[in-house]
């Protein structure tokens, strides 16, 4: 809420623009109406001008009354403006330090009314809003607002020019494996292929009345070299970065050639390295252990919103990366409601409806509108801080950072684990304030992570710290035999039941 009595407190930005307005109605008002509706909405003040020092500060206006008329009868006018987004309560007169001024509150506009456009030409009328003030969109802008203006959902498309052939069929089995054991007795379980995909939206029917790949088969289930045909601007990224160095350690891409590249096959090779090192203790339930928390279900919600509301023709791709301090997943594309109304949850408008329906069948992902609530749900109570949405523009994406889950031991792991496997000495860049270590200082190493685990758990057994260190289990007895004798570590129970804690 902007303070109108202390105006010296605020400068123009995303949000604010000032117009002096002393000479009528300034024309410029118009682009920043369509800029603020296209982008994330803001106010405009008429009487306000800028300080030397960028500042701003109220100008009496003469007749403020006649300025609003004036504006209400251009804004209802379809020739100059193409939709009127405001209410009565948008624009108001207000007094501060005794001078009156005019405040017009621009909401962000529905995707149905996008983009808004003055003097009857979305091409050359069309304006969005960044730090410096008002610009001209482009066509590619312009494209994804009128895509996500249709009724029907982008992947929804039937693509005519395109065959069953483009699918990769070990993906589709995969996929109806993982339905069939989710799901059994499901009454789509029996149809062959081509049945079970027009079932599931996958393929579609043309006018003509033959069955085609749909835009949400394709992305799901097609061959990467096939997807590009529809997609030029499709791309995967998922990287492991080692903030030593800023240096990815593992990546996944679409393009390498060696897997199927569609959203499919990806989800379940992110997924497996996004949980990777969760400092989340497992339980056991009518003795079998449960890995499965509420943390892996939030990560699971992150990973499918990222690829379910990504604009595939958008620039860029969707881009993944995993550090020690937590998790970043972007996509292109901006949201489709307001940032506030995703938080809050209850309100879903999703950009591709079918790739959600093809995720909820095998237990992944909300319809609901509650999957960014429980993210942010799930962070906080386990105290990792609250994740941080954002929506950029030039080109729109959506950036969601989740803060540290991970085990700080994990990447110690990987390391190890690697040298192990290397002929050559092997240096280890651990912490940028101590020193680095070789292959010869692996054992001091190795009792280092058990001190680092059992500092942050209470116990642990020597199985799980075998697979800790990723070595055998009589070596890892061996090194807590060691450490016991040493009086760093203490071992109670006896074998199988034996678990070691830190020496109190």
């Amino acid at each position: 809420m902007l303070d109108i009595e202390h105006l010296e407190k605020y400068q123009e930005n995303n949000r604010i623009e000032a117009k002096k307005a002393l000479g009528g109605l300034p024309k410029s008002i118009w682009e920043t109406y369509s800029a603020f509706a296209n982008t994330l909405g803001g106010i405009i003040l008429l009487g306000v001008e800028e300080n030397t020092d960028k500042t701003l500060r109220p100008i009496n206006l003469p007749n403020p009354e006649q300025l609003i008329k004036e504006f209400w009868d251009t804004i209802n006018n379809p020739k100059k403006v193409s939709v009127n987004i405001l209410s009565d309560k948008d624009v108001q007169i207000a007094e501060t330090n005794g001078c009156h001024i005019i405040v017009i509150t621009v909401p962000r506009a529905e995707r149905a009314d996008k983009p808004i456009f003055i003097d009857g030409n979305p091409l050359s009328g069309s304006y969005r809003r960044n730090g410096e003030g008002d610009y001209k969109c482009t066509r590619d802008e312009i494209s994804a607002m009128l895509r996500d203006a249709a009724v029907k959902t982008q992947d929804l498309r039937v693509l005519e020019n395109m065959d069953a052939a483009v699918f990769d069929t070990d993906s589709i089995h995969r996929y109806r494996n993982r339905m069939a054991s989710l799901r059994p007795g499901h009454v789509w379980g029996e149809l062959d292929d081509c049945d079970f995909l027009y079932k599931l939206g996958a393929l579609g029917r043309s006018e003509d009345g033959k069955l085609h790949p749909t835009a949400a088969g394709l992305l799901m289930f097609g061959h990467e070299y096939e997807i590009v045909r529809e997609y030029p601007n499709y791309f995967l990224d998922y990287r492991e970065i080692s903030e030593e160095n800023e240096r990815w350690t593992d990546r996944i891409v679409s393009t390498s050639g060696d897997w199927s590249g569609n959203l499919y096959d990806f989800y379940f090779r992110v997924y497996q390295k996004l949980t990777e090192g969760l400092k989340i203790p497992f339980k056991v339930e009518r003795g079998d252990r449960i890995d499965d928390t509420r943390v892996h279900s939030a990560i699971r919600e992150a990973l499918a919103n990222c690829l379910v509301n990504a604009d595939y023709h958008g620039s860029r791709g969707v881009v993944i990366i995993k550090k020690s301090s937590g998790i970043t997943l972007e996509n292109p594309g901006g949201f489709r409601i307001s940032i506030a109304d995703a938080k809050s949850g209850g309100i879903s408008d999703p950009r591709n409806t079918t790739l959600i329906k093809m995720f909820n069948l095998i237990n992944i992902g909300e319809r609901a509108g509650s999957g960014i609530p429980n993210i942010y749900s799930v962070w906080e109570k386990q105290g990792w801080g609250c994740p941080d949405i954002k929506e950029t523009f030039e080109p729109d994406r959506i950036t969601i950072s989740l803060g540290t889950p991970f085990d700080k031991t994990a990447n110690l792991q990987k390391a190890l684990i690697n040298a192990a496997d290397n002929t050559k000495p092997l240096i280890i860049s651990v912490d940028k304030s101590k020193p680095s270590i070789n292959t010869a200082d692996k054992p001091k190493r190795q009792k280092e992570i058990i001190i680092e685990y059992l500092t942050d758990n209470p116990s642990a057994s020597s199985a799980m710290l075998a697979e800790l260190l990723g070595l055998k289990l009589t070596r890892t007895r061996e090194i807590l035999r060691g450490m016991v004798n040493a009086g760093i570590i203490v071992s109670e129970g006896q074998n199988k039941n034996r678990i070691y804690r830190l020496k109190s």
